[in-house]
Formats: structure tokens, C-alpha cells, sequence
């Protein structure tokens, strides 16, 4: 069981993250599938992860806005990787609860399929976090699938305002303690365990942020 939850830039330039999350697909021709709701599946999010992923293996992906696919969760269990694009996440995570996207994702992780994704797509595997679906201002999110304990910060370097929202609603305990990641650095989890934590190019870094403050963590240079 995989989880990749990058802090940004997992389907945009960082073409060594996303070598790394097929490094666990498993199969010389992956079964690589995007779910694009948090975009409100954009053509364009679309356009940008199949000339990204071209040739690596066989692409789909998942509409909810204008549904093609009878049956996704029968889909999403059929493949070995999925991506989730950046994007709103509260209404991304809402529209899944309406069509059963959030149940599938946590069996897909159950039956070994790798899981990844950045912005939107990192968070939403954590009980909550840090966002800006409700408006300009960074507000607390307590509604993600669960399956990994915590909280998540993305573009912690990339968005000024991120860091200091973050860091004072864990110190306020208006969020739980968690992880805060730069663009172009990945949380690798096996199971429910961080087992490491990687990024694209040398400076971009991670923490683990609580009331006391933060504590980086060293990550590995892909």
C-alpha cells in the first residue's frame, strides 16, 4: 500500500516525482489514471497529465462532471497507479461522497494500488488541513478520506501565506499536528507509515509541524 502526497508540481514540472510514484506500479505498462475532480476536470489538467505521462503506460481518467465511465469504481480498482489532480478540495471531496469516488479510493489503497497526488491531491489523503477552497483566506479543512492520521500543508514555499496559516491553527489547535511540504517534495508512505520523504532537486524540504513549532526533515534528492 502506497500513498505519495506531494506538496505541488507532481503533474506539472517534476518529472522525477513522477518517475518515482511509477517506481511502485509493479508493471512494465502501468494502468495509469487520473482523477481530475478537484479541477473540475479540466481539459487542460487532462491535456497535462497525458503529455506528461505519454508512453509510460495506459492513461485514463475518471470525469465526474460529465460522467463516461459507467462504473468507476470497477475502473479505479483496475488500475495500478492513481494520480489526483490539485484543485478545490473541499468540493472535490464532496462531489466524491456523491458518487462513491471516496469509498473506492480507500479500497483501490487497500488492494495495494498506489496513490498519489499534489496541492488538493496530497491533502485529501489526510484527516484534513490547510486550504483555500472556501475563499481567498486560508481557512482549516476537517473532512479528508482518513486514511493517513494529520494534517497537511502543500506549497508551503511556493504560497508566503501558507506557512504562518498552517502554523498558527496547529498552534491553536484549530487543526492537529501534521506535515507541511514545498513544491517539488514528496511524503512517501508504505501502509500508513512515512517511510521517506523526496524531492526533485535539492532545496525544497519538508516538516512536521505541532504546537511547539516546526522540525524539518531531510529529504532525498531524486
Amino acid at each position: 500500500m502506497r500513498i505519495v502526497a506531494c506538496g505541488g508540481q507532481l503533474l506539472g514540472d517534476s518529472p522525477a516525482l513522477r518517475d518515482y510514484v511509477l517506481s511502485f506500479a509493479g508493471a512494465s505498462e502501468p494502468r495509469i489514471c487520473l482523477v481530475p475532480t478537484a479541477a473540475a476536470d479540466s481539459p487542460e489538467v487532462v491535456a497535462r497529465f497525458e503529455e506528461g505521462l505519454a508512453g509510460r503506460g495506459v492513461l485514463s481518467h475518471v470525469a465526474l462532471f460529465r460522467r463516461t465511465i459507467e462504473d468507476v469504481r470497477a475502473h479505479l480498482l483496475a488500475q495500478d497507479v492513481i494520480f489526483v489532480s490539485g484543485g478545490n478540495t473541499a468540493s472535490m471531496l464532496a462531489v466524491w461522497r456523491v458518487h462513491g469516488v471516496d469509498e473506492a479510493l480507500r479500497e483501490a489503497w487497500r488492494h495495494g494500488i498506489v496513490l498519489a497526488g499534489s496541492s488538493a491531491g496530497a491533502l485529501c489523503w489526510f484527516d484534513g488541513g490547510v486550504t483555500d477552497s472556501f475563499g481567498p483566506a486560508l481557512e482549516p479543512l476537517a473532512a479528508g478520506l482518513g486514511i493517513l492520521d494529520g494534517t497537511f500543508c502543500p506549497h508551503y514555499d511556493s504560497e508566503p501565506e501558507r506557512r504562518p496559516a498552517y502554523t498558527r491553527l496547529v498552534r491553536e489547535g484549530r487543526l492537529a499536528p501534521g506535515h507541511a511540504a514545498d513544491d517539488h517534495v514528496a511524503l512517501s508512505y508504505a501502509g500508513t507509515k512515512l517511510e521517506e520523504i523526496v524531492a526533485a532537486h535539492a532545496g525544497p524540504q519538508a516538516w512536521r509541524v505541532d504546537a511547539e513549532g516546526e522540525t524539518p526533515l531531510g529529504a532525498r534528492i531524486l
